[in-house]
């Protein structure tokens, strides 16, 4: 027990530093955002071996070729659908479920859509745990969105298209963000804002993103 409660203590503290050296020094000032980012357990979403990793600055290997962002950039993609508490959001690419905590932590419903079914099951069980009861999960093509539950307030993409997909775009509600990367080899974040029937967008920074890959749900 008190060694639980020493990890514990310690993970907080780890928390604490990076938010203070990683994203207020860089610049983030969503008092929303860093409060989120100080509550979510970040070393829980990784593989216990690499839990010491957790508050690097650097993204991190889940397997299946994903990765966890780097806190920074969770951070800057977060800040930039400025979530007030009360939107539906869609999420493309579970992975880990780290982005999806935050997520859900700031927005009042959100929807994440994950191709590969191992990912989803084992982001379910933990975000389940952690007690998160705002969070819709589904296994998909994530370029096609998730038309039942739109529209959408907000649109956040932890994986780099060739190309914007269109339904992402239709499955914006009015005023509603998009943070998409976009590229190949060299990949930029790109910002989206439906006003009307008028798409609105803008590069924001350099990235690297895994591919958002595409196809049947896989079960590997």
């Amino acid at each position: 027990m008190e060694e639980r409660l020493e990890a514990g203590v310690n993970a907080g503290r780890r928390r604490r530093e990076m938010v203070a050296a990683q994203l207020s020094a860089r610049g983030i000032r969503d008092e929303r955002v860093l409060s989120a980012m100080r509550r979510v357990p970040r070393h829980l979403f990784l593989a216990p071996e690499q839990r010491e990793q957790a508050y690097q600055d650097a993204p991190i290997p889940i397997g299946h070729g994903q990765t966890l962002s780097q806190p920074y950039i969770v951070a800057f993609m977060t800040e930039q659908l400025e979530l007030t508490g009360d939107e539906r959001v869609l999420e493309i690419g579970t992975g880990s479920g780290y982005q999806t905590a935050v997520l859900a932590e700031l927005a009042r419903e959100v929807y994440t859509l994950e191709l590969l079914e191992t990912l989803s099951r084992k982001a379910r069980a933990l975000l389940v745990s952690l007690g998160y009861s705002n969070i819709e999960f589904a296994v998909g093509d994530g370029r096609l969105g998730w038309l039942e539950a739109a529209p959408f307030d907000g649109v956040l993409a932890a994986a780099a298209a060739e190309a914007v997909p269109q339904a992402l775009l239709d499955q914006l509600g009015e005023g509603g963000r998009m943070i998409l990367p976009l590229g190949e080899e060299h990949q930029e974040l790109w910002f989206f804002r439906r006003a009307g029937p008028e798409i609105t967008s803008r590069p924001l920074l350099p990235v690297r993103f895994v591919p958002l890959m595409h196809g049947n749900p896989s079960h590997s």
